[in-house]
């Protein structure tokens, strides 16, 4: 039986270990992340990272939530037209630079030099390369959470949950909890035109034990799951194989257990 989900809400990360954005509408094309989904990351300590031959590298290279949950604290907004980045505390303006141009980036780059003092193993360097994603996993990926299983979790810790602990792109409801992990290797239909091979669990590190907004550290859930559950996951990745356009509200469902289903074409409905 196919239970149809839908999409509560849409987020991108253009920053690595930065805050979310929301998205009221997003296009899915094949083999991509969101637009600008980990475009940037900030250096912690030289990693040899080249833009020319950009690469895969662990999380632990940048500034990131797992280890860094002051970055919580910044609100920040990046204008994909004028490349800007703006960083917000406390509802004040911190920093601000065009990510495009060396000065920007300087100017972002003096600011956590500052801001992550303690916490850097040498100069904060803003990194981006052309078609490369930041992400925790070597494929570009999107990342979806069913609200089903936060809600699950919820009750195992015996108190509510701000989702955006997952940094998820797609958040979901209509299934029940754990049904997302029933669908790896499946093709999922998002939207009327997308979809998407579900190829891997999420395996949640430290970075959820940090309450968004406050940095606050004050849950353990990974361990949580691993006592109550037997696995420390929630939510998946999956590749995108056929573009287009999504929205909130769009339904999601598994199109290999849909006896219904009708095939719609394949082409890009952005």
């Amino acid at each position: 039986m196919n239970i149809q989900a839908t999409i509560r809400a849409i987020y991108r990360y253009p920053v690595k270990g930065l805050s979310a954005e929301r998205l009221a509408t997003a296009t899915l094309s094949p083999g991509e992340t969101l637009l600008a989904d980990r475009r940037y990351a900030i250096e912690n300590g030289p990693t040899g990272f080249d833009a020319a031959t950009p690469r895969y590298l662990p999380k632990q290279r940048f500034l990131m939530l797992m280890k860094n949950e002051r970055l919580a604290r910044l609100d920040t907004h990046f204008d994909d037209a004028t490349r800007i980045l703006v960083i917000r505390e406390n509802g004040l303006e911190v920093a601000r630079g065009d990510l495009g141009t060396s000065a920007g980036c300087a100017a972002i780059e003096e600011f956590f030099a500052g801001f992550c003092a303690d916490e850097l193993r040498g100069p904060a360097k803003v990194l981006v390369a052309p078609g490369h994603s930041f992400s925790d996993v070597t494929k570009k990926v999107v990342s979806i959470i069913n609200l089903a299983s936060v809600a699950a979790i919820e009750r195992l810790i015996g108190q509510p949950l701000d989702p955006l602990r997952f940094r998820a792109n797609l958040y979901v409801e209509g299934w029940p909890a754990w049904r997302e992990f029933d669908f790896l290797d499946h093709e999922i239909a998002i939207g009327t035109h997308a979809r998407a091979k579900v190829v891997k669990r999420i395996a949640r590190c430290a970075a959820t034990n940090v309450e968004p907004g406050t940095g606050a550290r004050d849950l353990d859930i990974p361990s949580t799951l691993l006592r109550g559950l037997g696995h420390a996951d929630c939510g998946v990745y999956a590749e995108v194989t056929a573009g287009g356009t999504i929205a909130t509200g769009d339904a999601v469902s598994d199109l290999a257990n849909t006896a219904t289903y009708e095939q719609a074409p394949l082409a890009d409905g952005g």
